[in-house]
């Protein structure tokens, strides 16, 4: 090896090499690009220097390796190096020549001992010689120009002047192409920044300017779609109530369009799910797509997405949920893309925060409003009772019955005649719960049309049906928290009585027109004057659904078994009306309490109340003056003439008591007075509500 090679050979006319010179310079004028640059530079130049490859070596500083950037051979001899070929400075000769900026020449490969791996390459290429010039403009060293031969030839002063002029030529070419290449790359990176920040300033824009979940993910999705290639767009949020992942939107735009439906997903067995629990961005291939088994992941495989990347939605205080992007591409989602979409995730997870806390604040508006109307229209309502009337021992029974299942959660049943005061049981068992605090709702079930019966108890959605302007909030809704109190259940139709018997065991259920289901803490009660055992025998009524309604069954007794009871009623009635009506009523006559404890009372206590509402209007005088005319007879057949059995034994017992001044046993006690047993007799007061008078 000799650094300059100075043996003799064959002189080329001066004027070829100038012409040749002139014609270097005239294809650099007219190539820009640098492979079509070399390619004319081969053929021009082979007819002045001794070559059959002729490469360009460039010097990567960041790396610092030397770098094969562009290969010509003349003959189209197959060769086994590759653009693109890299080696670390120190073991090439155009590291060499870049370091020292003098020509490198061997005249033959199989003598030369310097860099022995690359001339045993060189070898099995047939190279037998070669000179590398350095590649140098005024401003920077780029690399080397390297001439071969595939047999050995003994380069004199002459070709390697010629061949550093020609150098010299190429360098400026190059650093003008790279300089080129280095501007269109700033370009494309500037172009790139400005519209991930044109991005991230739409994205501001759209949560500045709604807080409706769907448009904001229909405005994300658009404008992602404009700098990042895609084709599935999807936005999941945790529903910590399921601690699962609900896919609020989807977006395929691959013409499928925006899809509104919404899915459940498991946090530990989606890609969403180990991205939010990573709380990092995830990137999957295909093969990683298949280990989930979702029917979202089976549906992306099936469309042919190759990779999906999940990032997280981060808040200061929380993970929100995930937003997720997949592509038909293996390439898909550098890490610049990545970066990109966490900076997009840290603004969504911020505008969702809001919306959901705005969504929030808007529900419990609107619940609020819908509690406001509904007490308002119940403050308007008149109550049978202000309070519980009655110290009858059957009254009291009831009452600690009462007391027993109220602190308890449990569902029950109140049953009874019409008017006797079921409404009343239900709210004192409201009130002396732990919901008394919170809504007691209330909803006839038998006032309600059939077809608008499901809206009232569970609500709709704007457009759920004809008429549905607006969303309402349904009577479960509105008791969350409290005691929805269901009036003539009995009434409810048979279609609907399996959505009230999920609400009732799972305690969720979903509005009309919605697929979101809905979870609700409320305690049931429910009332009805009908036999629901015998519905249920007859196919009227669900007899799950009883089974779950008579979890505690209460019975309201009638008021013709707590007689004792009338004359503490009359008085009550007498004052509450008399103070309505600037009445003064002082007394009733113990004849008309008389007839009023013999009566029949079908009606219960409504019957009473409205019967003494009409004997206040009537009583001019301190007395009150009740139109007894009207017990004369009833719908059940009964007059106030004629006693029932129940009240005959019922004052026959209490005669005997009294002629035996309230003595039970012994030869002259009222049970030897009617010939029984003293604990037959005490059974039979019991059973008919007889206590001993104060």
């Amino acid at each position: 090896m000799t650094d300059v090679s100075v043996k003799a050979a064959p002189a080329q006319p001066g004027s070829s090499r100038s012409q040749a010179l002139l014609q270097v310079a005239e294809s650099i004028a007219h190539h820009r690009d640098l492979a079509d640059l070399f390619h004319e530079l081969a053929a021009r130049l082979h007819d002045v220097a001794h070559f059959d490859y002729l490469n360009l070596v460039l010097h990567d500083p960041e790396r610092q390796v030397m770098r094969l950037h562009l290969l010509e051979t003349l003959q189209g001899k197959p060769t086994h190096l590759r653009v693109g070929l890299e080696l670390p400075i120190g073991s090439t000769p155009s590291g060499r020549v870049l370091e020292t900026q003098d020509p490198f020449v061997v005249s033959d490969v199989k003598t030369e001992a310097s860099f022995p791996a690359l001339m045993e390459a060189l070898r099995q290429e047939s190279v037998r010689s070669f000179c590398v010039v350095p590649l140098t403009t005024a401003q920077r060293r780029l690399g080397t120009l390297g001439f071969g031969k595939l047999e050995p030839h003994h380069y004199d002063r002459s070709e390697v002047d010629f061949m550093q002029q020609v150098a010299r030529q190429v360098a400026v070419a190059v650093d003008n192409a790279l300089n080129f290449e280095t501007a269109r790359a700033y370009q494309q990176q500037l172009a790139r920044e400005r519209d991930r920040l044109r991005v991230l300033l739409e994205v501001n824009n759209a949560l500045v300017s709604t807080l409706d979940l769907r448009q904001l993910f229909h405005a994300i999705a658009s404008s992602l779609r404009r700098v990042l290639h895609h084709e599935y767009t999807s936005l999941a949020l945790l529903d910590p109530k399921t601690n699962r992942l609900r896919v609020r939107a989807i977006d395929f735009s691959g013409g499928q369009g925006l899809i509104h439906e919404e899915m459940s997903v498991p946090l530990e067995k989606s890609p969403a799910g180990h991205a939010f629990a990573a709380r990092l961005p995830q990137s999957y291939a295909r093969a990683d797509l298949e280990r989930f088994d979702t029917d979202i992941t089976r549906r992306l495989i099936a469309e042919g997405v190759r990779v999906e990347c999940c990032v997280p939605l981060i808040t200061r205080e929380r993970v929100l949920g995930t937003l997720n992007v997949a592509s038909f591409r293996d390439s898909a989602f550098s890490q610049e893309d990545q970066d990109l979409l966490s900076q997009v995730g840290a603004q969504v997870a911020i505008a969702i925060e809001n919306a959901l806390a705005f969504q929030e604040i808007a529900e419990l508006k609107n619940k609020l409003t819908e509690e406001k109307l509904y007490l308002e229209d119940e403050i308007r309502t008149e109550h049978n009772f202000e309070e519980i009337v009655g110290e009858s021992p059957v009254l009291k029974a009831l009452l600690s019955q009462l007391q027993t299942v109220a602190p308890t959660d449990s569902t029950v049943l109140i049953t009874g005649e019409t008017g006797t005061g079921k409404e009343l049981i239900a709210r004192a068992l409201h009130n002396l719960s732990a919901r008394r605090d919170r809504t007691f709702v209330k909803i006839n079930c038998a006032a309600i049309p059939t077809g608008l019966l499901e809206s009232e108890l569970f609500g709709h959605e704007k457009g759920a049906f004809t008429g549905a302007i607006a969303q309402k909030l349904g009577r479960f809704e509105l008791a969350d928290k409290g005691t929805l109190f269901l009036d003539e259940v009995a009434d409810i139709p048979l279609e609907l009585q399996p959505k009230l018997l999920r609400v009732l065991q799972e305690q969720e259920f979903e509005r009309l027109g919605s697929t979101r289901t809905r979870h609700v803490d409320v305690r049931v009660v429910a009332a009805t004057n009908r036999d629901l055992a015998r519905m249920v025998e007859n196919g009227a009524f669900r007899g799950d659904l009883f089974y779950r309604l008579h979890v505690f069954p209460l019975a309201v007794p009638p008021l013709r078994e707590r007689p004792e009871d009338i004359a503490t009623l009359v008085r009550y009635f007498a004052q509450r009306y008399a103070g309505r009506m600037n009445r003064h009523i002082e007394t009733v006559s113990t004849e008309t309490i008389a007839v009023l404890e013999r009566y029949h009372w079908p009606g219960n206590v409504r019957e009473l109340e409205n019967l003494i509402e009409r004997a206040v209007i009537l009583s001019p005088s301190p007395v009150l003056h009740i139109p007894l005319s009207e017990l004369k007879s009833n719908p059940d057949g009964h007059s106030a003439g004629l006693a029932t059995l129940a009240e005959a034994e019922r004052d026959h017992i209490l005669r005997a008591l009294e002629e035996s001044k309230w003595v039970l046993g012994g030869p002259k006690g009222a049970a030897a007075l009617l010939g029984m047993k003293r604990t037959t007799l005490q059974s039979r007061m019991q059973k008919l509500g007889i206590s001993r008078p104060r």
